[in-house]
């Protein structure tokens, strides 16, 4: 009997650790313009902060010896969440963000196995949350079907499958650099959405 191939979330697992930390860095780069967009239409939010947090994220990946206080890191990310009473679906996408760059802060501070799996099912999860709610009202089964073969969706099955693939390579400054230009996608979110500025700003 032919083994059966290692599915998508096994390939994760499989991953050095930096290699890991690098796919989880490309898809916070996509998740980005969905916090910009947030703070832009809400006034609440620092997407600076979160801008910087993940800038030093890619420095450590490709200088590791670099000394940065990844804790320090973590409470200013902890500040940069929506407000707790804010149930809106971009404060929802907003805490993806940073829910998301949290958990890739916590392999550079210690043991976070499921941290990989975890920022690639909050990228696919905001995605669904997103056809659901421009779908409107359609029965379970139908909304299923809606959902796998939606384009939003197809896009990011095929942009993790293209961030997986970059990073099963051997991981250096050249390749860090197609990866991170890969995560930042052209300034288009996991959900489609785009902010001018943050376009127009690289």
């Amino acid at each position: 009997m032919v083994a059966k191939p290692p599915g998508f979330y096994q390939r994760l697992q499989l991953l050095p650790l930096p290699a890991q930390q690098a796919f989880m860095a490309a898809l916070c780069e996509r998740l980005l313009p969905n916090y910009a967009l947030y703070e832009q239409t809400s006034g609440h939010g620092d997407g600076h902060t979160l801008r910087t947090v993940l800038n030093l994220v890619w420095e450590r990946l490709s200088v590791p010896n670099a000394s940065i206080d990844f804790a320090r890191q973590a409470e200013k990310l902890a500040e940069c969440e929506p407000p707790e009473g804010d149930e809106s679906f971009g404060a929802r996408r907003a805490l993806d963000a940073v829910v998301s760059i949290s958990a890739l802060l916590d392999t550079l501070q210690g043991e976070s196995p499921e941290a990989v799996l975890d920022v690639s099912r909050t990228s696919r999860a905001g995605v669904r949350a997103f056809i659901e709610l421009t779908e409107g009202e359609v029965d379970a089964q139908a909304l299923a079907l809606i959902i796998r073969n939606h384009p939003l969706m197809e896009d990011e099955n095929d942009f993790q499958d293209a961030v997986l693939e970059a990073v099963s390579g051997s991981i250096n400054k050249t390749t860090l650099k197609e990866i991170r230009t890969l995560g930042r996608n052209n300034g288009i979110s996991n959900l489609g959405l785009t902010l001018d500025e943050e376009a127009g700003a690289e």
